[in-house]
Formats: structure tokens, C-alpha cells, sequence
């Protein structure tokens, strides 16, 4: 007959595989069939669209009244310029939201992202092309930067400038690109439980990490407003670990084991019931079980092992208070 259950089993395995600094994957098993997807779709949504990120909202080049006016000494036009400069990415030191940064070029060089990073800003992208300026050019601009989520086009802020700003369409987001595929893992001899992998991209701004944390809070805070109306209760570490198949095999009498008799008696006597308790024991507890001999010490570490544990093991943390509150439940 088929387990009914009461609740679905809640994912215990967690991993991030960094694969630069700008692109990792994250993996998350096992989920229920259909689970996985449920809660993927909304989190790539959720990176692609609130991620926090900086970017240029609106620029003043002295001797450019508009963005198809140009400067002399600059190859670039102006409307070349600001197409190049959408390709830096900015960051805000000191935890600033706003800045309006300064800088000012003289020719002949080649003007990069890296030449924009100062005491107030740090750019991401310090090979991305500016400017070219030849013998005869300066270059003086100022940049307001900001931070924010999402694209915000330029009529936006375009009524809150000072005379002179041309306002440029912000594309905030950091993300630059987040995909994730569903694959089948093995749950106790099912095979239909998933596994879920995100690959996420970011421009520089932020680690993928610091994205995939910050789409988790955005997620929290939109399903809050039912968890206040309604009181739902989150479960504690204890109740997610009683799904957990490692606990239901440690939670297990210790006549599942097969010891023989004296061996079982040893343990019987001593109170010790449940095979989680051997688990939980070193092999210097062990050997000093009242009247438990070397040949019924070598037959319980034997059993155990066949049974997927040892003496010891080196449990997940949720698992062990959850072991403990059944042993003391036992004991009561």
C-alpha cells in the first residue's frame, strides 16, 4: 500500500556552485513532484524584475545642449556617448541611494569604465568603451546616479532635473540573466522527486548570491500580507525535520538493527531504545554500555553501518534536535 502522507516532504539540500564571480548555480532537492516549478517560476521573475541595482538616470555634458548635439575633439556623437555610457555598470559606495558625480577628460586618450571609478562610485564594467578624444578635446560631464529595481524611461525623471540634465532611460536591474531547469532525483527508491537549478548572471554590481537572497526577501515580503491576515504559523526546524527519511530510520527500535540477544539486552537494559541513540553516541559511550563486550560492541557498529549509519554520524543539525526531542519524549 501507498504512505499516505499529511504534509508534502519539505527540501533539506542546499548547494551554490560558483562558477565566476558574476555567474553560479544554485540547487535546491528534494521537492515533491510539481514543486520545484511552483516555486521557480516566481523566483526567476522575482530576479529578473526586483533586483537592486545602479545606474546613470540622467547626464550634463558642458557644450552639449541635447542628446544629437556633439563636442569637438570627440569622435563619439553625443548620442553615441550616452549609448556607451548605459554599458557601464555603477556602484554607490558607502551605501548611498543618489550621487551626482563629476569628471572631467582632456585628449588624446580613450575614455573607459575604469576611469569613472572614484571615492564615490565603483564601476563594474572597467573595460566598456566611453569616448575617444583626440589632442585638441575636453571632455567635462556629471552623472546622476541612483539606485533602484526595474527599467525607469527617462519621462519619468525628466521633470526633476536642473536646467541643463539630459534624462537617460535606467535600466536598473543587475541581473543579466537567470534560468533554471527541473531534473528527477531519487528519494528512498523514488524516483519522482525533483531537484530544481537556477543559473544566474549578474553584470557586476552584486554577486549572484546577494540576487537570489534579495529575490527570496522580495517573495517573502509579497506572500506577508496573507501570513498577517490569516496567522499562518511557519514551521519550526523540529516539525520540517520530521519529513526528513533519515529521521524515520533513526527514530526506529533497535530490534530493526537484528541484534542478537545479547547485544539487544545490553542496550535494552541500559535504556538505550531507539537506534538514533547509538547514532548519537561516540564509540568511548558505546564501549562503556554496562556489561557490553567487545564482541557485541563489534556487532552494533556492524549492524549500524548495514542500517546507513555509524557510530557518531556526523547528522544534519535539524535532525539531531528533532532525534533528541523523541528521545526525551521516550525517557518522559
Amino acid at each position: 500500500m501507498k504512505k499516505i502522507k499529511t504534509t508534502p516532504l519539505a527540501p533539506q539540500e542546499f548547494e551554490v556552485e560558483q562558477i565566476s564571480e558574476t555567474e553560479a548555480n544554485i540547487i535546491a532537492f528534494p521537492f515533491e513532484t510539481g514543486y520545484a516549478i511552483s516555486l521557480a517560476h516566481p523566483l526567476r521573475r522575482f530576479l529578473l524584475s526586483s533586483s537592486v541595482g545602479f545606474a546613470p538616470i540622467a547626464i550634463k555634458i558642458e557644450g552639449a545642449k541635447h542628446e544629437f548635439d556633439s563636442v569637438r575633439g570627440m569622435l563619439e556623437d553625443i548620442s553615441d556617448f550616452i549609448l556607451n555610457l548605459k554599458e557601464v555598470r555603477f556602484k554607490l559606495k558607502n551605501d548611498a541611494t543618489e550621487a551626482t558625480v563629476n569628471y572631467s577628460f582632456a585628449g588624446p586618450c580613450e575614455v573607459k569604465g575604469a576611469d569613472l571609478s572614484n571615492d564615490e562610485v565603483e564601476v563594474a564594467t572597467s573595460t566598456a568603451h566611453l569616448a575617444t578624444l583626440n589632442e585638441d578635446a575636453t571632455l567635462n560631464f556629471s552623472i546622476k546616479i541612483a539606485k533602484g529595481i526595474g527599467f525607469v524611461p527617462s519621462e519619468d525623471v525628466a521633470g526633476e532635473l536642473e536646467e541643463g540634465y539630459i534624462a537617460l532611460d535606467a535600466f536598473f536591474t543587475p541581473v543579466r540573466s537567470a534560468t533554471y531547469k527541473i531534473e528527477n532525483v531519487l528519494v528512498e527508491d523514488n524516483p519522482n522527486f525533483e531537484r530544481v537549478v537556477f543559473t544566474i548572471k549578474t553584470d557586476g554590481q552584486i554577486s549572484p548570491i546577494d540576487a537570489f537572497r534579495n529575490s527570496l526577501e522580495v517573495m517573502y515580503a509579497q506572500l506577508a500580507v496573507f501570513n498577517s491576515e490569516i496567522s499562518i504559523k511557519a514551521p519550526t526546524t523540529v516539525e520540517r525535520a520530521e519529513e526528513n527519511p533519515d529521521l524515520k530510520k533513526l527514530t526506529a527500535h533497535i530490534d530493526s538493527l537484528g541484534l542478537s540477544a545479547r547485544s539487544f539486552n545490553c542496550l535494552d537494559r541500559s535504556n538505550i531504545k531507539l537506534i538514533g541513540e547509538i547514532a548519537l553516541m561516540s564509540h568511548n559511550d558505546l564501549k562503556n554500555v554496562k556489561n557490553l563486550g567487545k564482541k557485541s560492541y563489534d556487532e552494533i557498529v556492524d549492524k549500524l553501518q548495514e542500517y546507513g549509519f555509524a557510530v557518531g554520524s556526523d547528522l544534519a543539525d535539524d535532525v539531531v534536535a528533532a532525534l533528541k526531542k523523541k528521545i526525551e519524549a521516550k525517557e518522559a
